[in-house]
């Protein structure tokens, strides 16, 4: 089947772009204008990973090239060595981009800042632990608003955190939310646990030691319908690492109000704290914007509409 052909100049500037960005990154960028400059739709990139007997979805394929997620697992390597032959790449092309990403974007000595690799790492951990749980990627849930509240202790630990969710089912029979938290280097998952406060009920856990990574069912007490709006609050104790330097959280699809609050304790205080964005784990910090601590020794921000990437506050203990 014949691809739709682009014009002459547009050729040009998608080539140009696409030769920058497999020279520098990061992997999305490449990926996305790879498949720009061949001028083919995700389902068709998905047709041919078929046929070279990868399966990956076209809502994975989106979030690959949109920085929101990145392949880590083995089938999903699989699929970008086919994707560099589809595409009509170089060998390694787009592989080495999914290096070590560290050297390229360093995050300097913050206190326990998580790096990108641990990130990616927790990223192919939540998928295993999804699929032992036997729960798509896709909840059915679509976020209306999430207000959510960190406290860090007199250790400047992260104790815990409060979050306060409004969803809206996008199709029938959603009965239950995951909740995800990821704890800070040197964190001790066994010792965590997650608290069901308001019109849920703690189901199924699991744990993963080497990254911190906990995953909990909240069940609901009903089936929504499509359409449906459901409010519910739960809290993730934990407490168990050393200093915290920072608070992110991930978005996938484009979403509704995010509102995040740090409370630090009355006796360990910051000298200042910065609210910032990312495109993805892989891109440089951008927006940022420094908080005053208020009175009640806490700062925040609120995101009226967020889009997909990342959203976080960090802070200078000195």
């Amino acid at each position: 089947m014949p691809h739709a052909t682009q014009p002459v100049e547009q050729q040009d500037i998608t080539t140009t772009e696409l030769d920058s960005a497999l020279r520098g990154g990061p992997f999305h960028v490449a990926l996305r204008a790879a498949i720009a400059a061949r001028g083919l739709p995700l389902q068709r990139v998905q047709h041919h990973l078929t046929r070279h007997g990868v399966k990956v979805g076209v809502t994975s394929l989106s979030y690959w090239q949109q920085g929101a997620r990145r392949p880590q697992r083995p089938e999903s390597l699989r699929a970008v060595r086919a994707l560099e032959e589809i595409l009509q790449l170089p060998e390694e092309s787009l592989i080495r981009l999914l290096g070590d990403a560290d050297e390229r974007h360093p995050t300097g000595s913050r206190a326990a800042a998580r790096s990108y690799r641990s990130l990616v790492a927790a990223s192919g951990v939540l998928e295993q632990l999804l699929d032992d749980l036997g729960i798509p990627l896709d909840g059915g849930l679509h976020m209306l608003g999430h207000h959510e509240r960190v406290d860090i202790g007199p250790r400047r630990e992260l104790l815990g955190r409060d979050s306060h969710h409004i969803v809206r089912a996008h199709r029938d029979g959603v009965d239950r939310f995951v909740a995800v938290h990821h704890g800070d280097p040197g964190c001790l998952p066994d010792r965590m646990a997650v608290h069901a406060l308001e019109n849920c009920r703690t189901g199924r856990v699991r744990r993963h030691q080497d990254t911190g990574v906990l995953v909990a069912e909240l069940h609901f007490d009903t089936r929504l319908r499509a359409g449906d709006t459901h409010l519910f609050r739960y809290a993730v104790e934990d407490g168990t690492a050393d200093a915290c330097g920072e608070y992110v959280r991930g978005f996938g699809p484009a979403g509704g109000q995010y509102a995040l609050q740090i409370r630090f304790h009355e006796h360990t205080l910051p000298v200042r704290c910065h609210r910032f964005t990312q495109h993805s784990a892989a891109a440089p910090r951008s927006g940022r914007q420094e908080l005053p601590l208020t009175a009640h020794h806490s700062v925040h921000f609120v995101e009226p509409r967020v889009r997909s990437g990342i959203l976080g506050i960090d802070w200078d203990w000195e």
